[in-house]
């Protein structure tokens, strides 16, 4: 048999009875997962998506209001409403995220933060409507020409991704100019012999 806690007992210092609560717990809420997919990608080098899923996330959250803050507005009911059908869809895609990184699912993990962050986007919205969220697709190009450009720099000639055949051409003219060199150091090796 399953026991279930009241949350009240877990976090003593919510009130449920506060309709600013969705607020505090949004915010909370994308912060840990924020930081469960920082831990996952930080051993190697972030890709264009995981660093803009990272980036929307810190958007989002970046200056985040008190409840108590004149930014904040009170909800209507309808608008609690939406506030609760978001957080459930935000715990939904939270419930994913953990089974994906528990099966070691960057990718998953990645698309999974931006769902997870779009929730937030909408509650933070609701609450503190003069804020300006930004999309993510707005972060999405910014972070693709930041990360294009640092590639330019580990490649300068620009060839940030390229094709099998341009690979293949590179491989055999490098085999190719190998042999000439290995050719050239055996026949002054057969010269000197002579």
């Amino acid at each position: 048999m399953e026991t279930v806690t009241d949350i009240t007992q877990l976090r003593p210092d919510l009130d449920l009875d506060d309709p600013r609560t969705g607020l505090k717990l949004a915010a909370e809420r994308l912060s840990i997962v924020r930081y469960v997919f920082l831990v996952q990608i930080e051993d190697g080098i972030a890709s264009a998506s995981q660093r803009a899923s990272l980036e929307y996330a810190d958007a989002v959250l970046i200056g985040w209001p008190d409840a108590d803050s004149k930014e904040v507005v009170d909800l209507g009911d309808d608008q609690l409403k939406v506030v609760r059908e978001h957080m459930a869809l935000m715990e939904q895609y939270i419930r994913r995220f953990s089974q994906m990184e528990r099966e070691g699912d960057v990718d998953g993990m990645t698309d999974t933060l931006i769902r997870i962050t779009e929730r937030v986007a909408e509650v933070r919205g609701l609450y503190q409507p003069g804020f300006p969220l930004p999309t993510f697709a707005e972060i999405r190009r910014v972070v693709q020409e930041e990360w294009d450009e640092d590639m330019g720099r580990i490649d300068p000639d620009g060839d940030v991704n390229p094709t099998a055949d341009q690979i293949e051409r590179e491989t055999e003219q490098e085999d190719h100019e190998a042999a000439a060199e290995a050719g050239r150091q055996d026949g002054g090796k057969d010269g000197a012999r002579r």
